[in-house]
């Protein structure tokens, strides 16, 4: 039997992501102030490819697009078993730093391939400052993989509220842009160059509109 996009959810899990994109929007506005733009709502599937500068991103773009199944580093398990279980209820799929990632790029090109969303943050970790990590090539690996497009997003202002070595969660204003999508068709030829090519592109796209909201 072919597989759903609301499979590799919990129980409930799946929709209540929708019910939180879906109806947040005056708490997430009071909040940070949320503003979005671009390209909404996004096609589906897609592997959607954001900057990190908190833990709050995953939230930010889980709210604004609706149920997305994260690529989750393995290192974020083990320390607390409560938060183990929470994250993979919600559909996060564990991923080795240390050798090729096969299950769960299975499990990813299985989602896709079902017609749901995947997000992974190609910077691999939470970083201080744009820039200040060269992007992997795995998004644009599984966009190639699989044919579906990849979806650049930037997330500004998550930094301040709840960025590296904070505690506590501030009220900041937060903004969060689509960009169109790189379609994986535009990049034929050898794969290796390929990906390479489609994350120079989703770099710049996100380096751009960074400018643009530190600018404001």
């Amino acid at each position: 039997m072919a597989q759903t996009p609301k499979e590799g959810y919990g129980l409930g899990a799946h929709g209540f992501w929708r019910a939180v994109a879906a109806n947040s929007g005056p708490l997430f506005r009071f909040m940070w102030d949320l503003e979005k733009s671009g390209e909404l709502p996004i096609r589906r599937p897609s592997v959607v490819a954001a900057n990190h500068f908190s833990h709050l991103d995953p939230v930010i773009l889980g709210q604004t697009i609706g149920p997305v199944r994260y690529l989750a580093v393995d290192e974020l398990y083990g320390t607390w078993p409560s938060f183990d279980k929470f994250i993979t209820h919600f559909g996060a799929i564990p991923m080795t730093r240390t050798k090729i990632p096969l299950h769960a790029m299975r499990t990813a090109i299985n989602h896709l391939e079902a017609g749901g969303v995947i997000g992974l943050f190609p910077e691999g970790r939470r970083v201080w400052t744009w820039g200040e990590l060269p992007p992997q090539r795995g998004a644009a690996w599984l966009a190639q993989r699989t044919g579906v497009p990849l979806v650049p997003v930037t997330i500004w202002g998550t930094q301040e509220s709840m960025g590296r070595g904070a505690k506590r969660i501030a009220r900041w204003p937060v903004k969060i842009e689509v960009g169109d999508a790189i379609d994986p068709a535009d990049f034929p030829g050898e794969r290796v160059a390929a990906t390479r090519s489609m994350m120079t592109v989703w770099e710049e796209t996100v380096s751009a509109a960074i400018e643009r909201m530190r600018q404001g």
